[in-house]
């Protein structure tokens, strides 16, 4: 078999280790040279349901993952009764002989036979590092690196043993899978996936204060934070649920400490009154919401893009926000960077929207650009007399004066309910007036710095296929494969939901002879948005919300009916 890209699934029950197993093949894949694209499917249990690690690995770069499997590690029965059917011509499965694979296609390994029972797992990595054509030294030190330098040299040694075994085994009875195609020359390249890209882009932007309660899929945002935490002077506080999250992060923020919360949709429902308390206070905060399908509870686990409107809403009142939605990892990054700064700019509220295929997915990514990113300093602006300093003062703007408390004589005020430019409660009407319409014209700033979507291939095509978010790349490799089959098709990628400005998009809308908007919703809110917003409609859909993510194949299939 001689594929230039190969979809690899490992397969088990939650504490297998088939996550050990993926993270280890991934790692070295990229070390030696290729492309990868790594999608998690897990079930919400501490232990056993049926869980899946998936690599797509191409020596050229690739942008989504793709349906069928061409190696398949089976660690239960339950794999291989689940995914036969996925398998691609010529595909091999790998199991152990206790297992009963009636496929010609599937190696029966005797996994105790070359090891010990807690070695199993090693045993796999191996025999699937053989089949791939990695070589073993790559992978033994992968797999060390994995296990940390406090394991016992007994452990590392019967590891490494492990993996000859299982090196020999396959080498000697399995010669008929072809590895894959040579990369180019191997350069360093990180792997990470969405959520750490999000915490590395926060930290390098300044970031000083993170508060959240764990909910899945946000977590590892802030446990990346965590890691970096005391080396960086980053104070990061688990609160006791998310409604003390929030107001923790404004009380940092009001102080002059860049701030953010992590959570997903369950956790910012009970955070809508304290974006309100910054759209009013006129605080900076950065909201990252890794979304999930609900309603409720939902699917704790899955992918969904189905709390734009949500977000867009949240929090009683009116008052300016930003909205963020990055498609990449690398995006991730930067989007991140760029929305700590938007949020003490705006001084107000600003969201990462992003989901849970994106925070797990892991991709090899030339090393960032700390050069590009702008550091956050609160306050950096003097307060020419402190002794007058109003902290709502008029402005045409909307951006009054912010004083950080304890830097200077000023005295600094914040207040929940409407106040007078000094921060003093007040009911009156005029004042009011004046205050809400200060407030509103942020908006003027935020449309100012709206980063556009990003356009790709013809200007006047036949299709254009638009989407946002972590549709990005699935939309671009489906856009590649009609090409390929002669149709003139574009492709636009809207990183920045909110706010919309219509002269960034709505031309190449129009040049277009048929639009298609792709979002892993059941309503088609994106669309619904920019109808809203622009009187234009796109009269054609590609929706998906089962909880699983998009695929160039699904999207394909979905045009084609």
């Amino acid at each position: 078999m001689t594929k230039e890209a190969l979809n690899i699934l490992i397969g088990g029950e939650a504490g297998q280790g088939l996550v050990t197993i993926g993270q280890v093949l991934a790692k070295v894949l990229v070390r030696a040279g290729y492309h990868i694209v790594v999608t998690q499917d897990y079930m919400s249990r501490v232990r056993g349901g049926h869980n899946t690690y998936a690599i797509r690995v191409c020596p050229q770069p690739i942008h989504s993952l793709r349906e069928g499997v061409d190696l398949l590690i089976a660690l239960d029965q339950e794999t291989l009764e689940l995914h036969r059917g996925e398998l691609n011509p010529g595909a091999r499965a790998i199991a152990d002989t206790g297992l009963t694979c009636s496929e010609a296609a599937c190696y029966n390994v005797d996994f105790n036979a070359l090891t010990e029972g807690r070695y199993v797992n090693s045993v796999a990595l191996g025999v699937a590092g053989a089949l791939l054509g990695l070589d073993l030294e790559l992978v033994d030190e992968g797999l060390k690196e994995y296990l940390g330098k406090k394991k016992p040299q007994e452990v590392l040694d019967k590891n490494r043993a492990a993996l000859e075994a299982a090196y020999a085994h396959a080498q000697a009875n399995h010669p008929g899978f072809a590895p894959l195609p040579p990369p180019a020359a191997p350069r360093r390249r990180m792997i990470i996936n969405g959520n750490e890209a999000i915490a590395l882009g926060v930290l390098a932007a300044g970031l000083k204060f993170l508060a959240f309660y764990p909910m899945t899929p946000s977590t590892s945002i802030a446990q990346t934070v965590i890691n970096h935490a005391q080396a960086l002077g980053v104070v990061v506080e688990q609160a006791e649920d998310e409604i003390a999250a929030i107001n923790m992060a404004l009380g940092a923020s009001f102080a002059g400490a860049p701030a953010m919360i992590t959570t997903s949709g369950g956790g910012f429902a009970l955070m809508a009154e304290g974006v309100s308390l910054a759209g009013i206070s006129e605080t900076p905060l950065l909201l990252a919401v890794v979304q999930r399908p609900g309603p409720a509870t939902g699917l704790p686990t899955r992918t969904e893009q189905a709390d734009l409107e949500f977000v867009l809403h949240a929090g009683h009142g009116e008052f300016p926000r930003a909205i963020l939605a990055p498609g990449s990892v690398e995006e991730c990054f930067h989007l991140a960077a760029q929305a700590l700064a938007l949020a003490e700019a705006s001084q107000g509220p600003v969201f990462i929207l992003s989901d849970q295929y994106l925070a797990d997915s892991y991709r090899a990514v030339e090393p960032l650009d700390l050069e590009a990113v702008e550091v956050v300093r609160a306050g950096e602006r003097a307060i020419a007399d402190p002794e007058a300093y109003v902290r709502y003062a008029p402005a045409a703007d909307g951006l009054s004066p912010r004083a950080l408390p304890g830097q200077s004589a000023a005295l600094v005020r914040a207040d929940s309910d409407e106040h007078t430019p000094e921060g003093l409660i007040t009911e009156a009407a005029a004042v009011r007036l004046a205050q809400q319409t200060k407030r509103l014209a942020k908006h003027g700033l935020l449309l100012e710095r709206t980063l556009a979507p990003v356009f790709s291939g013809p200007e006047h095509p036949e299709l254009l296929l638009v989407g946002w978010g972590a549709s990005q790349g699935v939309i671009a490799e489906a856009a590649a494969e009609l090409r390929a089959r002669g149709k003139q098709v574009a492709t636009g990628h809207f990183r920045q939901p909110w706010p919309l400005k219509a002269d960034q998009f709505l031309p190449r809308l129009r040049a277009a002879r048929q639009v298609v908007m792709v979002e892993a919703n059941a309503t088609g809110q994106m669309a619904r948005l920019i109808r809203r917003e622009t009187g234009f409609e796109i009269p054609r859909l590609v929706l998906r919300y089962d909880g699983r993510p998009l695929t160039p194949e699904y999207i394909l299939r979905a045009l084609a009916g």
